[in-house]
């Protein structure tokens, strides 16, 4: 079976591209280097983003009606053990779990192929993203950074936000705090193109949800609730329900629908195709090492679903490979 994991270096000079001015770093680094500042870091050994997290293992079913849509191989054997990393967006390493600043809540997903070979899903707590380009997503970081102590009328994330809709379309979205990792629902926000055994290709979108649905604090637990809560809650749950359960599906796109964009969420009319079942079992006892020493790449994909041309899922792992060579080598 061959793989498909986009060779970083070539990924590194590909995004180099991406550069501000001819003599200034790749747009991929500065973004790891403003995310870390943004957190008051360089934080040693720690993500410059969804620094705190917890794993869990468990299993993937597929569906019946998965193989229609991929030959991908975790899509068409019944049963395929995984690892997840559930997490909380922003650098800080101790960032409260119902902090609004923590919000989208993070999900990576790993499948453990044949051969000991493995595919990643990484997705978020929110269909969309606030920008549509690598540079755009610096722009917006560098205006967070500059209006902190910015006397300008209006201030630098003033600007940007009048100058990108999209961005405040995103700003402006709820930001619940789930009762539960569990209690969480999470998007693909970049799509996939999958193919099947008939060479049928469509685009689509990942959608996972708890199978017992969504719940979501209220703002007085909110207000109340413990640093870590989240973290101390998946625990219980699983020792006593002994399992927590997600649907993967795909939400197939239609002649017209923008593909290569985050920023824009697909009519919700738009047909679901169920993958399968996620249950996750047990927490992992060595789940900090595990998350230290790997990271989830959203393009290591099999044979049966390729990328499209979205610079934004172009530029994730690069930037991934940047923070993670730093958390390797502090």
């Amino acid at each position: 079976m061959k793989k498909i994991i986009l060779n970083i270096g070539l990924l590194l000079g590909i995004m180099s591209s991406y550069t501000l001015s001819a003599d200034e770093l790749p747009v991929t680094e500065r973004l790891v280097d403003t995310l870390s500042e943004l957190a008051g870091g360089p934080h040693p050994g720690i993500r410059s983003n969804h620094a705190k997290g917890i794993m869990a293992s468990g299993y993937f079913e597929a569906s019946k009606e998965a193989s229609d849509i991929t030959y991908a191989p975790h899509f068409n054997t019944p049963k395929t053990d995984v690892v997840v990393r559930f997490s909380n967006a922003s650098g800080v390493p101790d960032i409260a779990d119902s902090s609004p600043d923590g919000f989208p809540k993070g999900m990576a997903i790993r499948f453990m192929l044949p051969e000991e070979e493995y595919t990643d899903m990484v997705v978020i707590s929110v269909e969309r993203f606030p920008v549509k380009t690598p540079e755009d997503f610096l722009g917006l970081l560098t205006a967070i950074k500059d209006s902190a102590n910015s006397q300008a009328k209006p201030t630098p994330i003033e600007a940007f936000l009048e100058q990108h809709p999209e961005t405040l379309t995103f700003v402006q979205l709820p930001k619940p705090a789930p009762v539960s990792y569990a209690t969480e629902k999470f998007h693909g926000i970049n799509a996939f193109e999958f193919e099947n055994e008939q060479g049928k290709t469509v685009y689509g979108r990942y959608l996972i949800t708890p199978v017992n649905g969504t719940e979501y604090l209220s703002d007085e637990e909110r207000k109340n609730a413990a640093n870590n809560y989240l973290q101390d809650e998946l625990p219980e749950r699983l020792n006593d329900t002994g399992a927590a359960k997600f649907t993967i599906a795909l939400q197939i796109a239609e002649e017209g629908d923008v593909i290569t964009d985050p920023t824009v969420v697909w009519p919700t009319e738009r047909k679901i195709v169920q993958l399968g079942t996620l249950t996750l079992t047990e927490i992992m006892t060595d789940g900090e090492s595990y998350a230290k020493a790997n990271m989830f790449n959203p393009l290591a994909i099999p044979e049966g679903i390729s990328p499209t041309d979205d610079p934004i899922l172009l530029a994730r792992p690069v930037s991934y490979a940047i923070s993670f060579g730093r958390r390797l080598n502090p």
